[in-house]
């Protein structure tokens, strides 16, 4: 194993020092010419999971920007579930790297205006996975860090009963909250991926023989457990998770309106933390999803600023079906509605790619539109953190009232801005007019 190669795997080690290490030896072996890397293109993903909240790879935010601009990605973006935790770690090693970015918050919410229906979060009506983006810094207002507290307390407690239901039907085999669950996170906070390999790594643990622990998965999932990839597969994970965790598994319990926050707490929260809230689109085949207008001017209406896609999702190569049809057309409508479109993959699953095929010819046409998004949400942090002068900002509102103007505005800086500049926005005055902001961000 390199050197390179040693130090991208010390990228992942859950010690804060050894991942900074590892990272200030790539940094210097960049800038010393000892690693060159590759010139930048039009991929990117705003929507990378790491391992504070879950990462089928093992990722840290260090290891997801190094990863990131050694694959020459144009920008890059983390987003986990349910805290902050990775922000500061990550506009670092962003800014070390030269790498374009920005943060993100996922969580799930309730939709009162469409409670009867489902939305994207299957099987559930009215729930739906949504998501601040662009979070310029970790350190958030107090009240905001009391909404996000109660998430974390709310997730635990819910994958506590959870466990206790599992563990009912797993035994002989059952996982400990304390001794097996979390270890397996860097920051406490485990999720349901997390819970699908505990439960895998205590089976092979109560039946080391090979034979003996299919015989048990293939009792307690069904005949569906045959041809999974035993010990710990991303397979086996999958179907642990669909046959216990989610509805109609024996663990699953039908949540309600108090089960999750309300769409519009969310973007309060959300907008306090200076961040831009952003409904999640699935593919468009759910009731919920097909009142895509009506659901984003519901989502606009407690100011909601943006969309997020996960194209991987929506296409087949090759092949013309309907969730392609539904992917353009909500491009279309949030291009109608002035709403930034951003993408990626989420990298929560074993299988998941690094980055989307931007050059198949399903999503070849839609680049400009990606790209335009990731550009304003990137210059949006960028001038939130150093002058307070984000998207959403007073000062954003004033100067252009009309949101086809500001996009148009965020997007210029955004292509120009790199993160050798970002600090130098910070001289900037306090009244600084758009034309020296944009001044600032194209300077060399």
């Amino acid at each position: 194993m390199s050197t390179i190669e040693q130090l991208e795997q010390q990228l992942d080690d859950f010690s804060m020092a050894k991942r900074h290490e590892a990272l200030n030896a790539l940094a210097a072996a960049v800038h010393a010419g000892k690693h060159p890397l590759p010139a930048t293109g039009v991929a990117h993903n705003l929507h990378a999971h790491t391992f504070f909240s879950y990462n089928a790879y093992g990722y840290s935010p260090s290891r997801f920007a190094w990863l990131a601009r050694k694959a020459g990605l144009a920008l890059g973006g983390i987003v986990d579930f349910d805290v902050l935790d990775g922000v500061e770690e990550f506009q670092t090693a962003r800014r070390m790297l030269d790498l374009p970015g920005c943060a993100g918050m996922e969580t799930r919410v309730f939709v009162r205006e469409f409670a009867q229906w489902v939305i994207n979060s299957p099987g559930e009506p009215g729930v739906a996975y949504t998501m601040g983006i662009g979070f310029p810094r970790r350190k958030i207002p107090a009240e905001a860090e009391a909404f996000m507290a109660g998430l974390r307390r709310t997730a635990e407690q819910r994958n506590r009963e959870l466990l206790a239901r599992v563990n009912a039907f797993t035994a002989p085999v059952a996982v400990d909250y304390e001794q097996d669950l979390l270890p397996l996170t860097p920051a406490g906070n485990a999720t349901e991926r997390h819970i699908c390999l505990a439960y895998a790594r205590q089976a092979q643990r109560q039946f080391p023989d090979a034979a003996a622990l299919k015989q048990f998965w293939v009792g307690k999932l069904g005949a569906e457990a045959e041809g999974v990839d035993f010990p710990e597969g991303g397979k086996l994970q999958n179907l642990i998770r669909a046959k216990t965790m989610k509805k109609g598994g024996v663990g699953y319990v039908q949540p309600g309106p108090a089960s999750f926050p309300s769409l519009a707490d969310f973007n309060r929260f959300v907008q306090a933390c200076d961040a831009m809230p952003a409904l999640c689109w699935l593919d468009g085949t759910s009731e919920g999803e097909q009142r895509i207008e009506e659901l984003l001017r519901v989502a606009m209406g407690t100011g909601c600023a943006a969309l997020t896609v996960i194209p991987d999702r929506n296409y087949k190569p090759g092949v013309q079906d309907q969730k392609l049809k539904n992917l353009y057309h909500v491009v279309d409508l949030a291009q109608k509605l002035h709403l930034p479109v951003t993408v990626g993959t989420e990298m929560n699953s074993p299988g998941n790619k690094f980055v989307d095929s931007f050059e198949t010819a399903e999503l070849k046409p839609l680049i400009p539109v990606f790209l335009r998004g990731a550009h304003i949400v990137y210059a949006h942090a960028a001038l939130q953190r150093e002058i307070g002068k984000g998207y959403l900002s007073p000062w954003a509102k004033r100067h252009y009232p009309h949101v086809a103007d500001r996009n148009a505005f965020y997007e210029q800086v955004g292509k120009a801005l790199m993160p050798a500049r970002e600090g130098a926005l910070g001289d900037l005055p306090s009244d600084a007019t758009p034309a020296q902001v944009l001044a600032a961000a194209t300077a060399k």
